[in-house]
């Protein structure tokens, strides 16, 4: 059996030797390296390509989330399970679009870690139950501070109709930063184009009728 390659991006040593000690225990797993920051761990990725790597959020200098983001900004194909202990949504959801696979809590047992880091090794996504159940609870209920004010007024003019650029007119601001507005709005809602974004807004209530002749 293939054993998953995993890096450890920690800021603790006490964690992440306990982490390393407990996966390489385990047969089916072999620890490449570990990381005590964000940049480190994006380094230690593109020289040792490992499978998954289990990263923390709150670390000195490049942090978690910003590690994510530059991960996928390089195109690095490695899974990142994010193992923290805040579960609250001003980190859950920036790591889950900046594109994390899973996002797991630091109180998880054992077992629940080995089987998740197995699961985002094969693409699966992984959450912790606190986590689920608060991203089920903005599924349900997202309410309008899921988007920015600006992204909603982006959103109500692509809903009008407008262009880009007419957009960017209306908002006095750049065509670039419409595209912007709008790649955010795209992730938030889990969509890849202005007829989905639109058609979703609907669904969940950020648009209504009432709306769509924004006055801009």
């Amino acid at each position: 059996m293939k054993r998953i390659r995993l890096l450890i991006a920690d800021d603790h040593p006490v964690v992440r030797d306990g982490l390393s000690g407990m996966f390489a225990a385990d047969p089916g797993f072999e620890v490449l390296g570990e990381a005590a920051d964000g940049a480190e761990a994006v380094r230690l990725a593109q020289a040792l390509n490992p499978d998954v790597i289990l990263m923390d959020l709150r670390m000195p200098g490049m942090d978690g989330l910003a590690a994510i983001t530059e991960l996928s900004r390089r195109k690095i194909g490695a899974r990142v399970l994010v193992l923290t202990t805040y579960d609250t949504d001003s980190y859950v959801l920036p790591a889950i679009e900046a594109g994390a696979t899973g996002y797991l809590l630091k109180d998880a047992p054992r077992d629940e870690l080995l089987r998740a880091v197995r699961e985002a090794a094969e693409g699966h996504g992984v959450l912790a139950p606190s986590v689920a159940t608060l991203l089920m609870s903005r599924v349900r209920a997202p309410g309008q501070d899921l988007l920015s004010q600006r992204e909603l007024e982006v959103l109500e003019l692509v809903a009008a109709g407008t262009t880009n650029r007419e957009a960017a007119a209306r908002l006095f601001i750049s065509e670039a930063t419409v595209k912007t507005h709008l790649l955010h709005v795209y992730a938030k809602l889990g969509v890849s184009d202005r007829a989905a974004a639109v058609a979703e807004a609907y669904n969940r209530g950020l648009l209504t009728p009432q709306t769509r002749n924004h006055p801009g």
